[in-house]
Order: C-alpha cells, then structure tokens, then sequence
C-alpha cells in the first residue's frame, strides 16, 4: 500500500484543508507525485485537492462504503509517492450508530488505512494548554496513529516556544508552525468553500500556499512518517445510470463524486456533458439524463430563461430517464424562490417547489429504499447517500420515490419525487448498500 497520512483537527475550522493543500503542493515541488483522498461526503475539499496534486481525489466514507470499497478505491488509484487525505469535521467527530464500516469518522479511517494522524491546531488564543488538547486525542483511541502535530495561527517565536515547551511535556513531536497569514484564505459561501473552478486566482493562490507550508514544515521529516497497511482489494464494482449519460456541468450543476464518474467509465459508460447554464439539453443520443447537485439558487434567473434546454429536457423525458439530486431536483421541479424571495419558473418534469427565501439547513447521512426505480438502480434497492442542503420543500406533490431514513434510523420527510420517467431526490448518492 502506498504510504500516507491523514489531515485532521479537534475541530472544523482549524485550517487542515489549507494545511492538506499546502502539503500536496510542496511535495509535489519537492518532486513527489502526490494521490488526494478527502474524508466524508464532500464535493468542494476534492476538486481542490484535485488542483493542487495534479490527479483526480476521492471520496473515502465508512458510514456509506463497507472496508471492501474502502480497500478498492485506495488501490484503483494511480500510483503516487505518497497519500495525502484529508479528515472531516473533528478528529473522532461522526455520527452515532455505524454504516456500512463505521461512524463516518476520521479517525476510524486511520485506524483502517493505517495512515498516521497529522493534527492541525489552532493556536490562536493559547499556548501551553494546545498541547493538553493534543495530548487528549492521542491517548483517546490507541488504534489511531498519531504523527505529530503542525501549529496553525502563531502569533511570535515565544509563542511558538511555550507552544513547542508543552508539546514537549506531551511526547508530541512538532511538525511545523505557520504563522499568522490573514490574506491566505479561500473564499466560502453557504455550502462551503467557493468552487475551484470559480477560484480566479486558484493556481497563484495554491502556488503561494505551497510554498508557505514548505517554508515553515519538516517535508522530509512527515514524509518519513507516513505509513499504511490496508491489503488492496479490486476496485469496487459501480452501476452506471446508462451506457450514454448526459450529464449537467457548469457552475449551477457540479457535485459529482469523482469515485461514481470513475465508476461509470470503468464499466464502459460515456459521459457527454452538457450545460443548462448556456442553454444546452441532453445530448439526443444519450440513454439517460442525470442532473447532479450544485447551487441553482445562484442561477435561478438564468435557468428560468433557458428555453432550449428546458424543451430539450422535455422531449428527453418524454422517452429516457432523467434522474436529479439536490439541486438537479430542484432544477427539474415547477418552481423555486431565490434568496429573495423571487419566484422562478424551473423545468416543471416534476412539482416540488423549494425555497430559499425560507432557508433552514439539512445535513446528514441518509440511508434510502426506493419505492421505484432510478437510473442504475432497480426498485426495492438500498442506497447510502448524503443530504446538505439549505432549501426548503414548500410542496412535494408527486408519487414518492424512496423511504429515506437518516444515520439513525429516523424517518426523513425528503423522500423524493417520481413522475413519469423523471426522479429525483434530495440526498446525493454514494453508494449501494
């Protein structure tokens, strides 16, 4: 198995996406080809990591992918020098009753890969006692290999000292210290980071960050730390929604998991992408229509006056699935208010209305049975999938489409639509159960 580390933190916000960017880029100026995998259900954290190691990521889940996938998909990647991963949330953070192979957390991915634990810290507003937070995660799960530990956001060399004075007490070796860097920041919004490729500057900014890491971290030091021990297994098998997919991209209609187009392609599909935002419909030879997530609310003017691909979409539906998630769903409904609260009119394949004038965040993993089928996946099949989302159902008036349940195991109203031979649903499929 290729050698690796994970990326991770007490908690969201520490800086570990900057730090797990910062770190691929370097390595790959120090020469070293460099396999991304991000940690949980994400779609912004990949295409970043995908720019600044020069390859494609991939998800790695163990809430919705059982040890098999897991093994499969580190092993399907191309060869590299190294791993770079990078955790979600807080280290331990997850839900609380297992998936398919645990509680979806960053550490149980450690502990499975074998990749040791680099932690982030924020250090802003302490000194000593960053070192009794660190301490607390490395003896809190012994399976978990800790690394060593790069402090984010020092203020002065005898911050640093009283910092590296207490990691010292703790038996914790210091990989690195970034100073304060107020204007190395990626812009968000409200799912996350900006998109990459809405990122003007993304190349410049990467470059920069690069070299800001490799300046104030022991490269050679956490490379020779790096570790893993999970026996390969043959990658694992993805039905594809057809053998020709048309597929929405553009800046209203992006989150994809890399690992579901690559599974696609392995079993001999092919994608022909398309883009409702310049008035494009499904190519006419296509099999099926997928429309993935994104931020439609962004567009919803645009695509209310995109007459072309609407009655292109029309005519597909009237003889070919179309399957829609998140904010494909949305796109595919009769209508939705903007931030505003201005009316647009969407596709209308299916009745749902959405609303972000009403925003209320949904988030969580979901497991879902479907009543009927999707592209890809009979009725009665068990899906994994994941729900983030701010909008708000003001009417769902179709046939159901699936009994949706969260991490739990409790009822979740969002259970999709169905009408005719256009689907569609709230959560973003990872996996078949």
């Amino acid at each position: 198995m290729t050698p690796g580390l994970i990326v991770s933190a007490p908690a969201s916000g520490a800086g570990k996406t900057m730090v797990a960017l910062g770190l691929m880029v370097a390595a790959r100026a120090a020469g070293l080809s460099v396999q991304p995998f991000k940690n949980g259900p994400d779609y912004i954290d990949p295409a970043f990591h995908a720019a600044a190691a020069a390859r494609p990521a991939c998800n790695l889940d163990s809430w919705a992918m059982d040890r098999a996938q897991i093994a499969g998909l580190i092993a399907s990647a191309p060869p590299a020098d190294l791993i770079i991963a990078e955790g979600s949330m807080g280290l331990f953070d997850g839900v609380a009753k297992p998936g398919a192979a645990g509680h979806g957390t960053s550490a149980e991915l450690a502990a499975l890969t074998g990749w040791p634990v680099l932690l982030v810290l924020d250090v802003s507003g302490q000194a000593q006692t960053a070192a009794a937070v660190a301490a607390g995660l490395a003896h809190f799960d012994r399976q978990v290999p800790i690394a060593g530990v790069i402090l984010n956001k020092v203020a002065s060399p005898r911050h640093e000292a009283l910092i590296r004075a207490g990691m010292a007490r703790a038996g914790l070796e210091v990989l690195g210290a970034l100073p304060r860097r107020a204007d190395l920041v990626l812009p968000e919004r409200h799912l996350g980071l900006v998109q990459a490729g809405e990122h003007a500057h993304l190349t410049e900014t990467l470059d920069t960050l690069g070299a800001f890491v490799a300046a104030h971290v022991d490269l050679p030091r956490i490379r020779a730390l790096t570790a893993g021990h999970l026996a390969p297994a043959p990658a694992p098998r993805i039905t594809p929604p057809g053998q020709r997919i048309a597929l929405a991209q553009d800046a209203a209609f992006s989150f994809v998991y890399p690992h579901l187009l690559a599974g696609w392609r392995a079993a001999g599909a092919e994608i022909l992408p398309f883009s409702p935002l310049a008035n494009q419909g499904p190519d006419a030879t296509a099999d099926t229509c997928w429309l993935p997530g994104g931020y439609p609310e962004l567009h919803a003017g645009a695509l209310a006056t995109a007459d072309t691909f609407c009655a292109q979409l029309t005519h597909f539906a009237q003889s070919r699935p179309v399957h829609g998630e998140c904010g494909g769903y949305m796109a595919l409904g009769s209508v939705l208010i903007d931030a505003a609260g201005t009316a647009h009119r969407m596709a209308g394949l299916l009745g749902v209305e959405t609303s972000f004038a009403k925003r209320r965040m949904h988030l969580g993993y979901r497991h879902a049975t479907l009543a009927a089928p999707i592209p890809g996946h009979p009725a009665g099949a068990q899906l994994r999938g994941h729900e983030f989302h701010y909008a708000t159902i003001l009417s769902e008036p179709d046939e159901p489409l699936a009994t949706v349940t969260d991490a739990n195991g409790d009822p979740v109203p969002e259970t999709g639509s169905r009408r005719g031979l256009t689907t569609g649903t709230f959560f973003h499929l990872v996996s078949a159960a």
